[in-house]
């Protein structure tokens, strides 16, 4: 059995739409659906956000407002089911609500409808996510979660759901952010004991880089948890980074799959122990698997003689980004030198942390800089392959970019390389080039 999810720009027309009814009703394990809203489609922007837009009018407005996003929804029905007006209770009931609704309800109506008209186009049953999926004080209750949504899909052969949100105790609606509807789907793969959680969108799968700067990056054909958690967090974003944990708990591997493009492989997202014993084969055998990056980091450099005999000094430096509430993202040190890197803040706060850090620990020397660029070389193939580290500072050296941070994962299936933001694109054009084979 397999569970299903599908993005935006797949429900996004009548024609694609139907393209998904054909993939689904192509293969009989695929028997629970979760959809995202319709995406940009024929002059319409996204449905979500022309429901944001309806959520920030004032009250007496948003009816009027909420019109555009009626009109689409009737344009699909009447291209897609024998009646037109199928979804008219449903916007009665929304238009009825939406002087005094939530904005997190007003946004998921887009996936509710969806769902609903999926529903009705397969023939299955429609679950509203708000009986199966569960937060508690706005954030996601795991534990619960299963829990409900075990016992109430296990009544369903066939079933669509709402992705993107969930309810909380008291019934209200509560969401995920931007692209929670993967993670809907991983819930749902999860709860249904799936065999295949398949992701379907409007790309071949995850590239080897960024296609918009490396031209000849190519489809990775099987990436592990591990991987896909490293190369999501750089920005390479064809999954909701969040959405593997309900299925990596349970060993489910995802199939990224385009919707558009039948012919495609896609990407296998397998659990690591599995691909690490022999279970599943890469078709390329680089020493890396993937590269991305990120731009508009800061880094924050400290230099003190015998930093390293004063008990607690990273634990002072640090309790000052925590007082602050600002994330770190990698502590490259020396002897007597400790740089912080993390994303970037405002000015007025970025001043209050070098105010607070020469006060806490009265280093020689204080710096920040503005412009650190991070990229990441992943894959666990660099175990087994000496010299990966020596390849992409050679390759950076030959294109005139300088290095300004190296640090590599205690995992040892990432290196982590600084360069400044100038030297963003051509750093990773560099790398990719180095890694082809």
């Amino acid at each position: 059995m397999k569970a299903v999810k599908f993005g935006g720009t797949s429900m996004s027309t009548i024609e694609s739409i139907e393209r998904v009814k054909s993939i689904i009703t192509s293969d009989r394990e695929r028997r629970f659906v979760v959809v995202s809203a319709p995406g940009k489609a024929d002059g319409y922007p996204k449905v979500t956000d022309m429901l944001i837009a309806v959520a920030d009018k004032e009250p007496e407005l948003r009816a009027e407002a909420f019109l555009p996003v009626m009109r689409r929804f009737e344009e699909l029905c009447g291209g897609l089911l024998a009646n037109k007006d199928y979804l008219r209770q449903d916007f009665e009931q929304i238009i009825e609500k939406l002087p005094t609704a939530s904005a997190d309800y007003i946004i998921s109506r887009g996936e509710y409808l969806c769902a609903k008209l999926l529903a009705a186009v397969l023939g299955y049953d429609f679950v509203d996510a708000c009986e199966l999926i569960k937060f508690r004080d706005g954030v996601f209750d795991d534990d619960y979660t299963q829990s409900v949504c075990k016992l109430a899909l296990s009544g369903y052969k066939r079933a669509v759901i709402p992705g993107f949100y969930g309810s909380d105790a008291s019934g209200d609606i509560v969401t995920f952010t931007r692209g929670g509807s993967d993670v809907s789907g991983a819930i749902v793969a999860r709860a249904v004991n799936a065999s295949l959680y398949e992701n379907f969108t409007d790309v071949d799968g995850f590239m080897t880089c960024d296609p918009r700067i490396a031209p000849h990056a190519t489809i990775i054909d099987v990436l592990t948890y591990k991987e896909l958690r490293e190369l999501a967090y750089m920005g390479a974003n064809v999954l909701h980074p969040d959405s593997i944990f309900p299925v990596r708990r349970a060993n489910i591997p995802i199939h990224i799959l385009n919707t558009f493009n039948p012919d495609s492989e896609g990407t296998k997202i397998v659990p690591t122990e599995a691909f690490l014993n022999g279970e599943y084969k890469r078709k390329n055998k680089r020493p890396i698997t993937a590269i991305a990056g990120k731009k508009d980091f800061f880094s924050l450099h400290i230099d003190k003689s015998m930093m390293n005999a004063e008990v607690g000094f990273a634990r002072r430096v640090l309790n000052c980004f925590e007082k602050l509430n600002i994330p770190i993202e990698h502590i490259p040190s020396g002897i007597d030198s400790m740089t912080v890197v993390f994303s970037a803040v405002d000015g007025k706060t970025a001043n209050e942390l070098v105010e607070a850090v020469q006060k806490e620990v009265n280093p020689d020397h204080i710096s920040l800089s503005t412009d650190l660029a991070l990229i990441a070389i992943v894959g666990h193939g660099m175990v087994s392959r000496p010299g990966t580290a020596a390849r992409a500072i050679s390759r950076l050296s030959n294109a005139d970019i300088n290095l300004r941070m190296i640090d590599q994962g205690a995992s040892e299936i990432n290196i982590i390389l600084g360069v400044s933001n100038d030297d963003f694109e051509r750093a990773l054009k560099a790398l990719n080039g180095e890694f082809e084979v």
